[in-house]
């Protein structure tokens, strides 16, 4: 059964995991010689990132675990290759690309996009061994771990899925392996027990299992020393001695090490793993996730969950799905946990699991949910931000007089100038848009007397519902309907604090319960839209991610090409009944697309004018299926609007107020989804303006 602390657990394992990946990422690729004389004894993180930005060993763990709701809790190797197709964007971001028959990622995603499908995609077979077995196997495997709690042998078929999407032989075993010490984590309280659960689901004679079990014969005859312990692993596993650019055995020589040495201390065994050097992000992930479920929030300390404030960002083709939190990704898995286990949700959680909390509720133990504090008019004295029995507590000084104002605020988009660097090449879509409905509970501690209004702020601007006096000691309830905004993109939410009398002292402020909810209502005009630089090699739109093809700014319209396909996207997957209206002035070829319920990039609809004067009704289900069509007079050099309007199952198509198609689709509808653009077969098609609207009744 799942364990009583399994939401607890199970975000210590995620922190762990995050933080491993945040330690090591600096040094990756270092030698041990490199790091001890450039930075001596790493035992803190090296780099004071601003936000730390996407990066390939989080990026996989929490998206292809989303085959469990694209293709049922049973998803087969086959469909967890489609999860790929689906999320990653095409050769930039996500994963390293770094060549077919080098990249182990890249290699198989071509194979994916080729036709050849999962397991055989990442097999030694179809491969070779040197490709197959590098590192990636293992290190975008936790999530099958948390997600299968006190049940190894479960977990490690799960990964075993998984992993052969891309790898084959050893590298597949190394991900069963880490999955199934995951899940052990849940339940035991050794690490020695834990590594033998993990080493149980592979096969006895793999050389991945005859390493491990060297190196715990080697510890049990040698306790002591970490660094001669690697000496050995140098002499024996070391990367000299294995092909490809990054091999999982010498990797997995320094985790089970690490381990070892770190005798069960979280911080111990990740400064161990990360002095070693070589995959250290990959390596340290994989650790910190395996040690932080072990050890649970009491055995992770707060130097090194701070600097993460629970942020959380991604570089997937879903903008919207690329600002995460840690406790959201909490509440997912365990929502898929207990439905693979046929559990029931445990009362004190039920809520939060079935959807029905609110998004930002800093209910497990320390959260912050990624929220910040700042003033207005100057720098505090000191602001700080902690989690006070259930809610976010904001404590600021230094408020002179009246009129002074402090916001207590989350990001809900982000630009380039956010991160320190660009990494993976994160791009984002709002969360939050116009037309949607905030709400807020606030309670004034101490302090002097406040007011407290909702507020959104964009580039320009910002706008905030009518200010309410808080009576110190109760809670408020705050709501705020963004009004429609041309152009919305919302940066971030929050609640602006009003000093109502001078105070020079401390300003205490609770938060609970922040939500959001409602039909967008907005629309996006390309004459007002901006070009941002992520990495020398890499530019999106603003608000926009892309798959594929050319898509610029053109004398103020969206300009999108391609030589096969190219497909880009806005707004949120979660949306569900919506009018969308697109401006579309097909230049060249016979396939110019408007995309809806967007849930990736083999998973949406599109209307598209087709060749010989056609309108089409397309389902993508990794290929576009024509569902049904009509005349269309469309013209190449001349605008037309169309419009899709969207209520459960049913789409009805319209122009210029007039209706052309009505279509239910009764085969796996897609039921929510964002907005998008896609040309295909060398088309080149402008688009002036996307507008989206609730639904009207008829």
């Amino acid at each position: 059964m799942i364990p009583d602390n399994y939401m607890e657990k199970l975000y210590a394992g995620w922190l762990g995991k995050l933080i491993g990946v945040r330690f090591g990422a600096p040094i990756e690729g270092w030698s041990y010689e490199q790091i001890e004389k450039t930075y001596g004894e790493v035992e803190d993180y090296l780099v004071d990132y601003r936000e730390f930005a996407a990066d390939d060993d989080s990026n996989g763990p929490m998206f292809f675990l989303r085959a469990l709701e694209d293709y049922g809790l049973n998803a087969t190797a086959e469909e967890m290759g489609l999860t790929w197709l689906n999320y990653a964007p095409y050769e930039h971001g996500f994963y390293w690309w770094g060549g077919y028959g080098n990249s182990t990622e890249h290699t198989a995603y071509l194979n994916l996009r080729s036709g050849i499908p999962a397991p055989r995609s990442g097999s030694v077979e179809q491969n070779g061994a040197a490709v197959a077995e590098q590192i990636g196997g293992q290190i975008f495997i936790d999530t099958w771990g948390l997600v299968n709690p006190a049940a190894p042998e479960r977990a490690a078929d799960y990964a075993r899925r998984a992993a052969s999407v891309s790898h084959g032989g050893n590298g597949v075993y190394g991900g069963m392996f880490v999955a199934a010490c995951i899940s052990a984590a849940f339940c035991e309280t050794e690490i020695g027990t834990v590594l033998r659960k993990g080493l149980s689901v592979i096969p006895e004679d793999c050389e991945y299992r005859r390493v491990a079990e060297d190196l715990i014969a080697y510890h049990q005859a040698h306790p002591e020393n970490w660094r001669e312990a690697f000496a050995y692993v140098k002499e024996n596993y070391g990367y000299d001695r294995y092909p490809g650019a990054c091999h999982i055995i010498p990797n997995s020589a320094v985790m089970v090490l690490s381990m070892l040495y770190g005798q069960g201390n979280f911080s111990k065994t990740l400064c161990i793993c990360n002095m070693c050097g070589w995959d250290t992000d990959c390596n340290v992930g994989n650790v910190g996730c395996i040690l932080g479920t072990l050890c649970g929030l009491e055995g992770i300390e707060n130097r090194w969950r701070k600097p993460l404030n629970d942020a959380f960002v991604c570089s997937s083709v879903m903008g919207s799905l690329n600002s995460m939190d840690v406790p959201s990704c909490v509440t997912y898995i365990a929502s898929l946990a207990y439905r693979i286990a046929g559990e029931t949700y445990p009362e004190r959680w039920r809520a939060h699991l079935e959807g029905n909390a609110a998004r930002f509720h800093f209910d497990l133990p320390g959260s912050t949910q990624g929220f910040r504090v700042a003033m207005e008019q100057e720098q505090p004295e000191e602001s700080l931000l902690s989690n006070w029995d259930g809610a976010l507590k904001a404590v600021v000084k230094r408020l002179l007089r009246p009129g002074y104002a402090f916001r207590v605020f989350r990001k809900t988009h982000y630009h380039p100038e956010d991160f320190h660097d660009s990494r993976y090449d994160p791009c984002f879509s709002p969360q939050l848009y116009p037309g949607q409905t905030l709400s807020v509970r606030v309670k004034a501690e101490s302090g002097p007397s406040l007011s407290a209004a909702l507020y959104v702020r964009n580039r320009q601007e910002l706008l905030k519902a009518e200010p309410e006096v808080l009576n110190a000691g109760d809670w408020t309830l705050l709501r705020y309907r963004i009004p429609a905004l041309p152009c919305g993109c919302i940066e971030e939410a929050g609640v602006l604090f009003t000093a109502l009398d001078g105070w020079n002292g401390t300003a205490v402020v609770l938060l609970d319960d922040m939500d959001y909810s409602g039909v967008p209502d907005y629309s996006v005009d390309f004459n007002r839209e901006s070009v941002e630089n992520w990495s020398p090699s890499h530019r999106e739109i603003s608000q926009f991610t892309y798959l594929k093809g050319i898509w610029r700014l053109e004398d103020g319209v969206l300009s999108g090409s391609c030589a096969d396909f190219g497909e880009t996207y806005t707004g949120g997957r979660e949306w569900t009944d919506y009018r969308f209206t697109a401006s579309l002035c097909p230049i060249l070829g016979e396939a110019h697309r408007m995309n809806f319920r967007v849930q990736g990039a083999v998973r949406s609809y599109a209307l598209e004018l087709s060749e010989k004067g056609l309108l089409r009704l397309c389902k993508n289900r990794n290929g576009y299926e024509i569902l049904t069509e009509c005349s269309f007079p469309w013209e190449t050099g001349k605008w037309h609007s169309l419009t899709a309007e969207l209520r459960g199952a049913e789409i009805r198509v319209l122009s210029e107020g007039k209706e052309l198609l009505r279509y239910t689709d009764g085969d796996a509808p897609y039921l929510s989804g964002c907005i998008g653009a896609s040309v295909a077969g060398g088309s080149h098609c402008h688009y002036r303006d996307f507008i989206v609207a609730p639904v009207t009744i008829e």
